[in-house]
């Protein structure tokens, strides 16, 4: 799954397959499933904030972990009234990066041996459930605004090695919030679905300990259903995570990007 299937691809299997009793996208689902994957491409940059000798230092690098990667996407709507759904999701990342020294690396009296490698792990889930309220319900659009709790986790590891010397370490924070976002949702034809959304979470809602900043995200996908409880999908989701953690005598800040074209399958009940 290097290059997800585009959504031409998608249309003509789906319109050389379709069942004759598929109605409109979802019309009347109770319970929507979309499994599927998303082509990540990740991009950060870190900063850090303190005071020396009593004049304050500012750092920041960019960095990146080295290639895009597919990682698993689900997403799904429970619909229990005529306006009312439950929205849910989880995304996870999970990268790792290798480097090694060509030759030797010398500063002082310290010498790293040509050889020399560090390995470095960036794990990053994010999970969300809301209340969806349909705001505007008609047969071809429908509008919503959305309220409920979301859940984030960071998680990073470090090997090295340095002759004989070995060195491993480890961190990771995770906490919830509550989250809002908005939906709107179009039915241009029989068989197809237009969704957008997007959501929003502020550190300091939640329990976060000495974290703050926030984590927004966005998303579009275009959905063509083969039959009534089977649908092909594609689309583009963007997440965007900006954390600061204070100390007492600094700050050190990370702006991590995920964005990337998603394509899976929708189950329908």
């Amino acid at each position: 799954m290097k290059y997800l299937v585009p959504l031409t691809i998608a249309a003509a299997l789906a319109s050389a397959v379709a069942a004759p009793c598929a109605r409109a996208a979802d019309d009347d689902d109770r319970f929507t499933l979309r499994l599927g994957g998303m082509d990540v491409d990740a991009q950060s940059e870190l900063t850090a904030n303190t005071v020396f000798n009593g004049t304050e230092q500012r750092y920041s690098q960019d960095f990146d972990f080295g290639g895009n990667e597919i990682v698993p996407r689900i997403d799904g709507v429970f619909r229990f009234g005529e306006r009312s759904r439950l929205v849910f999701d989880y995304f996870k990342y999970d990268k790792d990066r290798e480097a090694s020294l060509d030759e030797d690396l010398s500063f002082d009296d310290v010498t790293i041996p040509a050889g020399s490698f560090a390995r470095a792990e960036t794990e990053f889930q994010l999970a969300s459930l809301m209340y969806d309220y349909s705001v505007v319900d008609t047969d071809s659009v429908s509008v919503g605004l959305q309220i409920g709790a979301e859940w984030a986790k960071l998680e990073g590891r470090l090997h090295a090695e340095a002759g004989e010397d070995v060195y491993d370490d480890s961190s990771s924070e995770d906490g919830y919030a509550p989250v809002v976002g908005a939906r709107v949702t179009f039915t241009p034809g029989e068989k197809w679905l237009v969704n957008f959304q997007g959501q929003y979470l502020d550190a300091d809602w939640g329990d976060f300990g000495d974290y703050k900043g926030s984590i927004s995200r966005a998303n579009a996908l275009v959905e063509y259903r083969l039959t009534e409880n089977l649908g092909l999908f594609a689309g583009y989701d963007w997440f965007k995570l900006d954390a600061t953690r204070e100390g007492s005598d600094g700050s050190l800040g990370l702006d991590q990007r995920f964005k990337g074209p998603i394509a899976g399958v929708t189950l329908a009940f």
